[in-house]
């Protein structure tokens, strides 16, 4: 199968279905453990110190892998993946356009997805059938999500990596589907390991992956995930088509209909605070004035740049955030 690009979760089912091998270049570009030559790639080929390291390592990773064809999201995703698009056509890559619509109206959701079948000449009757394929998958990192929140026995980096792996299936659906289920063996047979303080992690997925172990020190775990659950379609089940799962989707929409899945989100884990992570010169940095207004729970805002691990100011700022939120619990006991 022809392997494609992708710089955010689009919808696999139809790549799938025309015979593509879907490939999150975000997760070729963090799991590398020579990630820093993607970004010094895009630098050399005179991308700005000024932007985000998503950007050029996404950049980099495409070119290094060889990839020729790439889904291009032209809205509801990174304003800087427009003129990443641009620079992809000058190296002579294929774009396929995708755009989740601004209006949110399940109409254009239906229109786009319609276009999208089109561009790769499949019906939705194939599609349909990659979808129920891909939902047995994401009933599986429901499972591991609920395992995580409901009986404390998995981790809030697996939770993460599971749930964010969904958004290419690891390129491999079969594959990927033994993994989860070897997982899910061996943490169902887990004891709990409980902590005192319940977090949520929202925002983009972390360039910095020792968030998770580092927080544990401090009798604290993540126990939400949010964009990586999305990415993983927890309501898919309930979704009769396609169409409906991607209007369903809270990623790429406005504020409004984010801040209401947070909310039912936050009361549904009991979570104590939230840590919102978001990446240096990203345009979604603004979202956390618009979360800590709308949202009644304690919000630390973290800024990760081209580390792939915590910086000590980082550090610093959690562990002291950590400690005020373990003294407002422990005296209200």
């Amino acid at each position: 199968m022809k392997k494609i690009g992708l710089t955010t979760t689009v919808p696999i089912e139809v790549l799938i279905a025309a015979g593509y091998t879907p490939i999150d270049l975000n997760n070729i570009f963090i799991t590398s453990k020579e990630y820093t030559k993607y970004i010094d790639m895009a630098e050399r080929d005179g991308f700005p110190k000024s932007m985000c390291a998503w950007i050029k390592g996404i950049y980099g990773a495409c070119l290094q892998n060889n990839i020729k064809d790439i889904v291009g999201v032209m809205e509801g995703d990174c304003s800087n993946t427009k003129a990443l698009i641009d620079v992809f056509k000058l190296k002579g890559i294929n774009i396929h356009p995708f755009s989740f619509p601004h209006s949110h109206k399940k109409e254009d959701v239906k229109k786009e997805i319609n276009k999208f079948m089109d561009i790769f000449q499949v019906e939705l009757e194939e599609v349909e059938i990659i979808r129920e394929k891909l939902n047995s998958l994401r009933q599986l990192a429901k499972e591991i999500d609920e395992l995580t929140y409901k009986q404390n026995k998995v981790s809030g980096f697996e939770n993460h990596l599971y749930q964010v792996s969904l958004s290419d299936a690891n390129g491999d659906m079969s594959a990927f589907e033994a993994d989860l289920k070897k997982a899910l063996k061996d943490m169902r047979k887990r004891q709990p390991v409980v902590k005192k303080i319940r977090l949520g992690y929202i925002g983009v997925p972390p360039m910095t992956g020792d968030i998770y172990e580092f927080v544990e020190k401090f009798n604290a775990h993540f126990v939400y995930n949010e964009v990586q659950r999305e990415f993983a379609f927890p309501r898919a089940d309930i979704a009769s088509n396609i169409y409906e799962q991607y209007y369903d989707y809270t990623y790429p929409y406005d504020m409004e209909y984010r801040i209401k899945e947070l909310e039912k989100q936050i009361k549904e884990r009991k979570l104590d605070a939230i840590i919102h992570y978001t990446q240096a010169f990203c345009y979604r940095s603004i979202d956390d004035i618009i979360l800590k207004e709308k949202l009644n729970i304690p919000i630390l805002n973290i800024e990760g740049d081209k580390l792939n691990t915590l910086d000590a100011r980082t550090k610093l700022r959690l562990e002291a955030f950590l400690d005020m939120l373990l003294d407002l619990k422990e005296s209200k006991e």
